[in-house]
């Protein structure tokens, strides 16, 4: 590691404005790919700067989305916990800051005090005593100031070790808000499912019924056995059940909308739609840039940057403390006159402590803090690499899921066809009720997996948006040293909104 003070340097940090002790911060390397994996049999690459930032929820023209998500920032419970904790990290770096400051007080004192004197006199009478008391008023003004000198930079270190946790807040915060959005976005993608799936129940069991009465006027003729209406009628009602269980889970779907941005569950009332978000097109690039677009990863890239900083906090222990202390003031008994200059006071005073032996206390700190910092670096870089994982899984799904698409919409065209023709034969005779059934099972089972695959495509695509950044660039991140800059950006307008 790199230090950016040396022994020899430290003995000339008085002269030059002190040093700072410790490892200077630099990010580890990481192994990059060049290319995702999965891009070239996916789609091709689209400029990002064609595609929606913040709202990259408009690519999926779903108007439930465009109403709701912005709600996210605002009113969901988990993105406010994380913006109280990011101004909870802003609160420890002004903290952090102040110890490059002297402490400067005042005190005023005031005494008023009754003695007790006598005194003898004589008179060519005799001798006599007088006894009598006296008042004394006193009082003191006095200013004092305390400096714990930052020589070897501990302050600078904790300031730049709690700076780097609080950009690490901020990276949680982006996280946080943009992880319950992909959860919205799929919790209304799935809802959308399951309103089509009640569209296709009832479609199936007007079919069914339509199957039904076929039979029914075939048996009052007498022409077909008691088994087929029994058939007919056993998969109407087994469709129907179907279609009732759905709204258990289109309630859930709908009460876990609510809560996401920050409603009761009975407060949201979301119509029936026909109607399914659109597949959005989705500009990828290249592995490079996800370092620079995913939170998870900045907020472990400034842990990082902060475990770093406190190895310094530690090393500087190793160095002496010194301080400077200095007071001045007026007293004066009596009281009258206090503030003239003859009553004027001062001192002035230094000292500096260096611990000889410690146990290794201060050794074990340092490696306690060095094994800190080691054990970041390895959470970053597994964050790295479980954010490649996640887009290569998340275009594979959807190069997948579209070659599978392709093959099953011909699959429903063809269930849909021969569910037709068995049951033209079945009213012509020329076929027994159960290849009706057969038939109708499977154009169902076929335009069901059709749905859930068009469900899943949309999932993925939302979480593809997500583990992509969503539009989120570490340039986002304030730099918690500068007050005026941290408090400015999307944070400030969120709490604004509020």
């Amino acid at each position: 590691m790199k230090y950016s003070c040396t022994p020899l340097a430290a003995a000339l940090t008085v002269l030059l404005g002190g040093c700072m002790v410790g490892p200077d911060y630099q990010r580890p390397q990481v192994a990059v790919p060049a290319t995702y994996t999965e891009l070239p049999g996916w789609t091709q690459a689209e400029p990002a700067a064609e595609a929606p930032k913040g709202t990259w929820w408009t690519g999926f023209h779903d108007p439930l989305l465009d109403e709701l998500e912005p709600q996210v920032s605002v009113s969901n419970q988990t993105v406010r916990q994380d913006y109280a904790n990011y101004q909870q990290a802003l609160a420890e770096v002004k903290v952090a800051r102040s110890g490059l400051f002297p402490t400067v007080g005042v005190t005023g004192t005031g005494t008023r005090q009754r003695s007790s004197g006598s005194s003898i006199t004589s008179s060519s009478t005799g001798i006599g005593v007088s006894r009598g008391a006296t008042i004394d008023n006193s009082g003191s003004l006095e200013g004092s100031l305390s400096w714990d000198l930052d020589v070897w930079g501990q302050v600078r270190r904790t300031i730049e070790e709690n700076s780097a946790t609080a950009q690490a807040s901020e990276a949680t915060l982006a996280n946080a808000t943009l992880s319950e959005q992909i959860t919205l976005a799929t919790t209304v993608i799935q809802l959308r499912a399951t309103d089509a799936d009640i569209d296709l129940l009832q479609q199936t069991v007007a079919a069914y019924q339509h199957a039904l009465d076929v039979v029914t006027d075939q048996d009052r003729a007498g022409t077909v056995a008691p088994s087929n209406l029994i058939s007919a009628r056993t998969q109407l009602e087994s469709a129907q059940s179907s279609l009732i269980a759905l709204g258990v889970s289109r309630a859930q779907f709908a009460h876990a909308i609510a809560v996401l941005v920050g409603k009761n569950p009975e407060a949201l009332d979301i119509p029936h739609s026909t109607a399914m978000p659109v597949l959005p097109s989705i500009p990828v690039g290249v592995p490079s840039t996800l370092l620079e677009r995913r939170p998870d990863i900045a907020t472990a890239e400034r842990q990082m940057a902060a475990q770093n900083a406190a190895v310094g906090v530690e090393v500087s222990a190793y160095y002496p403390t010194i301080s400077l202390s200095g007071a001045a003031g007026f007293t004066q008994s009596p009281l009258s006159g206090l503030l003239n200059v003859t009553n004027y006071i001062w001192s002035l005073g230094g000292s500096a402590s260096e611990t000889l032996f410690d146990g290794g206390q201060r050794s074990g700190n340092v490696a306690a803090a060095k094994a800190a910092y080691d054990a970041a670096v390895a959470n970053y870089r597994g964050t790295v690499l479980t954010a490649f994982e996640n887009v290569e899984n998340d275009l594979a799904g959807l190069r997948i899921l579209a070659q599978q698409a392709d093959v099953l919409a011909a699959a429903v065209t063809d269930a849909t066809r021969g569910a037709q023709i068995t049951l033209d034969e079945y009213q012509a005779g020329t076929v027994d009720y159960t290849t009706v059934a057969t038939a109708q099972a499977t154009q169902l089972t076929n335009q069901q997996t059709a749905l859930n695959v068009q469900e899943q495509r949309l999932i993925d695509a939302a979480t593809l948006i997500g583990d992509l950044g969503g539009g989120w660039s570490t340039a986002d991140l304030h730099d918690a040293r500068d007050p005026s800059k941290a408090a400015a950006g999307p944070i400030a307008k969120t709490t604004a909104a509020q």
